[in-house]
């Protein structure tokens, strides 16, 4: 494959693109002096040896100077608003605490990351206010961008809206001998991408702009600055996309279109660096760009849009030249092959606002849809049966575990999509096929990644089975769960608010679905 070819659009339908969705909410240019940008301190380890790395997680609530005036009430990991990004070292074993210092239970999924299910921190494993759980593993992955949200059933919107998300960076020593940049906060920043509506005293409102198809805001906020701009120091720079928000997918392009090379995707490098002028991010996809900011010179300044509206200023100041050149090949695909006489696994995905469901049904989390064998690499084929030109792009995700994406509808996959992938776009009307393998037991949570789909119903459960050690897996009851949120916020249990749950009532008119 070339590297010299440069693509110029966002490769999905453009009738399907958030923007023709009735319920969209436009960014606009917020009218407030440029910020400089959060970037995420590294969170420092309790402890590390040679084999061993330990920390501590917890999720608190907190106040968070975002706008001008009255700073905004917010969650956060280890701070008041998103966290600090955890690092993880190929081929140690880590040991995390968790601690709920929440006024209410959570849940803390690794997104990408290849745990045991009762580690990967779906909806089966709350955490209770005043408890703290320890989580062992060993971190055997490629170098990748992951990250960490809060996904207890039906509150994951709600919790990741009010901060609980943040950056999670796998090293390998692969990765540390390529010509790329890596001096975290100067030339290598996580760009979490999210937006809100800030209400009266700049404050958050998930219950007044709640939609069933995905809650959105104005306004862009990028590691959880308003208008940011970053110091450009070194030629080139690396920025790890994560699209935190919702809803909103994001189509990215610089001012003077200026060229970008895509060098990973969600789980893993590309097997081939790719040249972009315009770049498109689903919900919960992370895309790593390197950008060569080399044609400018000191006090100039770039914009990166979304859309028409920019929501990041580039400053560029003296920089030393860079004649580095990324390797035409940057990763090698090893995965395995399909298991023999495994059926392909189909999966629809289909409706939108309170009607979305996967094959046909809403989520229940006493209910295993699916059942894998751990170490079986079989066939998934995942349809959107969305119209095409009324219909929306629904990113699917599932935990646990990475794939490998084998076409679009027959077709080639998207050029960025060749290295190990946790979520991807489905346009309306078509059909994704990849191969997926466990290599680790539990039961894991699948699903759409526009959180108010997933809360709505879009979801379901594979139970996957180590046939030489063989065991039951716990299914938390969604009543005790209620139970538990009823109590927290000091309500009956019928007069509980969930936004999530209101998709539940159209069950009866699952058979009118959008099928």
């Amino acid at each position: 494959m070339s590297t010299e070819k440069v693509y110029t659009d966002y490769f999905f339908y453009e009738p399907a693109f958030n923007t023709h969705d009735g319920g969209y909410i436009p960014l606009e240019e917020p009218n407030v002096e440029q910020q400089k940008l959060k970037v995420p301190e590294l969170l420092t380890p309790d402890k590390e040896t040679d084999t061993d790395m330990y920390y501590t997680v917890t999720s608190q609530a907190g106040e968070a100077q975002i706008m001008p005036g009255k700073a905004t009430k917010t969650w956060g990991y280890n701070q008041a608003l998103l966290g600090k990004t955890i690092l993880f070292k190929r081929g140690k074993n880590i040991h995390v605490t968790v601690k709920n210092e929440l006024p209410e239970l959570t849940t803390y999924h690794w997104h990408g990351l290849n745990v045991p299910g009762d580690i990967d921190g779906g909806c089966h494993t709350p955490v209770y206010p005043g408890e703290s759980k320890v989580l062992n593993f060993k971190c055997d992955q490629p170098a990748a961008t992951l990250w960490l949200h809060a996904h207890p059933c039906p509150s994951t919107a709600e919790q990741v809206w009010h901060g609980l998300a943040t950056a999670v960076v796998v090293k390998d020593e692969h990765e540390a001998t390529l010509p790329i940049p890596r001096n975290y906060g100067v030339d290598d920043i996580p760009v979490i991408l999210q937006d809100r509506r800030f209400h009266e005293d700049n404050q958050w409102d998930y219950k007044a702009d709640y939609d069933p198809d995905g809650v959105q805001g104005p306004t862009a906020m990028i590691n959880g600055t308003v208008n940011p701009y970053f110091d450009v120091t070194t030629q080139k720079v690396r920025l790890r996309l994560l699209d935190g928000a919702n809803r909103r997918e994001w189509r990215l392009h610089f001012s003077d279109d200026l060229e970008f090379t895509q060098i990973a995707g969600d789980g893993s490098l590309l097997t081939h660096p790719v040249k972009f002028t315009h770049l498109m991010i689903t919900c919960a996809e992370r895309q790593e760009i390197v950008v060569n900011f080399g044609q400018y010179k000191p006090g100039d300044e770039v914009v990166l849009y979304s859309d028409d509206v920019p929501i990041m200023h580039f400053r560029i100041h003296e920089f030393e030249e860079d004649n580095s050149i990324i390797p035409d090949t940057l990763f090698e695909m090893n995965t395995p092959k399909v298991t023999e006489n495994t059926p392909v696994r189909k999966v629809v995905m289909s409706g939108m606002d309170e009607e979305v469901a996967l094959d046909g049904k809403k989520f229940d989390m006493e209910r295993i849809d699916a059942k894998q064998t751990m170490g079986n690499c079989e066939i998934w084929e995942v349809t959107n049966t969305n119209d095409c030109e009324n219909g929306m792009v629904h990113p699917f995700h599932m935990h646990g575990c990475q794939f490998e994406v084998l076409d679009r509808d027959g077709h080639s996959p998207y050029p960025n999509e060749t290295g190990l992938k946790d979520t991807i776009g489905v346009n309306p009307d078509e059909t994704v096929r990849f191969k997926a393998w466990f290599d680790h037991p539990g039961v894991f949570m699948y699903h759409c990644h526009i959180i108010e789909h997933e809360d709505g119903g879009m979801m379901a459960q594979i139970q996957v089975d180590d046939p030489d050690h063989p065991q039951e897996f716990h299914l938390t009851k969604m009543d005790d769960l209620m139970k538990a949120f009823a109590e927290e916020r000091g309500v009956a249990v019928e007069d509980l608010d969930l936004s999530g749950m209101s998709c539940y009532d159209h069950m009866e008119n699952m058979d009118h679905c959008n099928m």
